[in-house]
């Protein structure tokens, strides 16, 4: 699933190019997990003022509302001057004068959806549950104590769940948890001060890192320009199951926790 890190470099590898676009044509596919939320004309000559992310959410700002993008499990964006002919998951194609941005999502969990803006029904039901931003200055150690101080789940859990910290998938909080030396089953409520900052930091550093490499790639994430990620080359935890802690040498384990796979090193991870 494509998670904060594969959403962000996706908005970068197209954002500048789509801004001060004009709406030509919407085509739509295949229903998607919502519907748009307005006619396709309505969108037709309105200018897309930018692109904005909040969470695993794209936010195209137009002249006249809010198109919110969501790419699902399976979904990616490509944006370029002239693409071919839709195929059987090519879902929604957003042509301007400066290119076709198009949405192929194999699994339809994917999203196009139309709003007035940022604070009708709509948007605030999609995005008004949502964490922190881990990259913003507003995300700091006090805020995220705040936050987890109020779950009793285990952490790795707490991190999935997008409601205090958005954007640490499941990839992610297993590196995240590794590298701030703690226990993916330790419950949220328990890690005191010290803990909590070694987690912050974790959380910045890994998420930075993954969007300078272009996000994980594991299965058919591409950027908007077409390009693959590559965090997922340097995972210390990930999918290594029995293999060597590259700190300490223990063999990596693995457990289930809400039908995910979480990794951990047992002696360089405490509960």
């Amino acid at each position: 699933m494509p998670e904060l890190p594969e959403v962000e470099v996706t908005r970068q590898s197209f954002a500048a190019r789509i801004a001060g676009a004009h709406i030509t044509a919407v085509r739509l596919g295949k229903p998607l997990r919502w519907p748009l939320g307005c006619a396709p004309g309505q969108l037709l000559g309105q200018q897309v003022l930018g692109v904005r992310r909040r969470g695993k959410y794209l936010l195209l700002d137009l002249s006249d509302g809010l198109l919110l993008l969501h790419l699902g499990m399976s979904g990616s964006l490509r944006f370029a001057p002239a693409l071919p002919a839709p195929g059987a998951h090519d879902h929604f194609d957003l042509v301007t004068d400066h290119g076709l941005l198009r949405l192929h999502d194999p699994r339809r969990f994917g999203a196009a959806v139309f709003t007035p803006g940022e604070q009708s029904a709509p948007a605030r039901k999609l995005l008004g549950a949502l964490g922190l931003e881990p990259l913003d200055d507003g995300f700091t150690p006090a805020a995220l104590q705040a936050g987890l101080v109020r779950h009793r789940a285990p952490i790795k859990q707490v991190l999935l769940a997008g409601k205090v910290v958005v954007g640490v998938g499941n990839i992610y909080a297993s590196e995240v948890l590794f590298l701030a030396g703690i226990r993916p089953t330790t419950a949220a409520c328990a890690l005191g001060p010290v803990r909590v900052r070694r987690l912050h930091r974790a959380i910045r550093e890994v998420l930075a890192r993954a969007v300078a490499r272009g996000g994980t790639t594991l299965r058919d994430f591409s950027s908007a320009e077409g390009q693959a990620g590559h965090f997922q080359t340097e995972t210390r935890v990930y999918g290594r199951a029995g293999q060597p802690c590259t700190a300490c040498g223990a063999a990596i384990h693995s457990l289930v926790q809400g039908q995910r796979s979480s990794f951990y090193c047992p002696r360089c991870q405490r509960p």
